[in-house]
């Protein structure tokens, strides 16, 4: 294996771990939105998911110019629903916004569509016979492919835009 195999190897199992890890984050923070992790989470919670939404982009754009994977068109959309959000969250206004939460549940809807297109055989027929949405780049730890990974940066985001929110709100 040369160097950069490795290097796209090592890159995608971080990027898989750290997606497993947002969605971890999300799953709790709906679960458990006790006053403690309000009052915790919530002065950085708009951060996070500023730098969530950019690793997400840094990512996505690792995959595609250095480890040649070619988006397919459900990978464009779903990159259109997550740069917006990288460069949203970077402005303290629009990180008030309920916008962000829906928007980054829109993106994960298309995530879901994705990965569904990715395991269902003939789910899809709109997709590009040369760049097939159902072809799968990477698949880590037998189930976390780039739409699941992408799913759990909106889910993260969302969720963490929501206990920014409460925060702002007092709900703690």
């Amino acid at each position: 294996m040369d160097k950069l195999a490795l290097v796209i190897q090592v890159t995608v199992t971080f990027l898989a771990i750290l997606a497993l890890i947002a969605l971890a984050g999300a799953i709790a923070l709906v679960a458990f939105p006790k006053r403690l992790i309000v009052s915790q989470i919530g002065p950085v919670a708009a951060n996070l998911a500023w730098a969530v939404a950019v690793v997400s982009t840094l990512g996505s754009l690792f995959l595609s110019e250095v480890a040649d994977f070619i988006p397919c068109l459900l990978c464009w959309v779903q990159r259109g629903f997550m740069y917006p959000l990288a460069i949203a969250l970077a402005f303290p206004r629009a990180r008030r916004s309920r916008v962000i939460s829906w928007w980054a549940l829109a993106g994960g809807l298309v995530s879901i569509y994705h990965y569904a297109v990715e395991h269902i055989p003939d789910f899809s027929d709109f997709c590009s016979a040369t760049i097939p949405c159902s072809f799968i780049w990477v698949e880590k730890f037998g189930f976390v492919t780039i739409p699941l990974m992408a799913l759990c940066g909106f889910l993260s985001i969302a969720a963490l835009s929501l206990t920014y929110r409460r925060w702002l709100r007092g709900d703690e």
